[in-house]
């Protein structure tokens, strides 16, 4: 009697954890969660994709807001926190990438804003140089807080103070979103395009 219990304990124990199991996503080996926490503040999932350069796999990038968003503009309208997170692939020279985030923001931002953004990049480009490389499973996050500003976490550990400014962060989500991103399948994936 007591192993038929048990077995229907664990048979339940089972069922329940199914749903479970389907609140995640598989992408090249990263799992990617259909919710985040930020600051207290449950986001769903709006998209997640690999970052192609050539044929190498170079990171996956999940995006999470408050509310389905479909651009840019919808993404720093959304109410309230949201995050970008890249789970590297592969190693990375962390300088290199650094100045890639600043050509993608270069290319998504047109020249008058672009002096005002001068003291955010050198900030920006200070972390990845103090990073050096980046090895597969690296997770850096870039968090928007209303309040605060836009953090910056690598390997879990805050890199510096907040980026204050709403325009730093959506030059920054540019990079992703803008009319010129990086890679346009990964931006189709960020915004849920089927």
């Amino acid at each position: 009697m007591k192993l038929i219990q048990h077995l229907v304990l664990a048979v339940s124990v089972s069922l329940f954890a199914l749903p479970a199991l389907a609140a995640s996503l598989d992408i090249n080996g990263v799992k990617v969660e259909e919710s985040a926490t930020v600051n207290g503040v449950t986001l769903q999932l709006n998209g997640a994709g690999t970052r192609y350069k050539g044929p190498f796999k170079v990171y996956v990038a999940d995006l999470y807001a408050s509310k389905k968003v479909n651009s840019l503009d919808e993404l720093v309208a959304a109410p309230g926190p949201k995050r970008l997170t890249m789970t590297m692939l592969r190693e990375v020279d962390a300088g290199a990438l650094g100045k890639l985030l600043t050509r993608g923001i270069e290319d998504n931002t047109p020249r008058a804003e672009m002096s005002k953004l001068i003291p955010g990049l050198i900030r920006m480009g200070d972390i990845f140089s103090a990073n050096k490389s980046m090895v597969a499973g690296d997770v850096i996050q870039l968090e928007w807080i209303p309040g605060t500003g836009m953090t910056t976490t690598f390997r879990g550990k805050l890199q510096s103070e907040a980026f204050k400014e709403p325009a730093f962060f959506k030059a920054m989500m540019s990079i992703w979103l803008g009319p010129s991103p990086a890679d346009w399948r990964l931006k189709e994936a960020l915004l849920g395009v089927k």
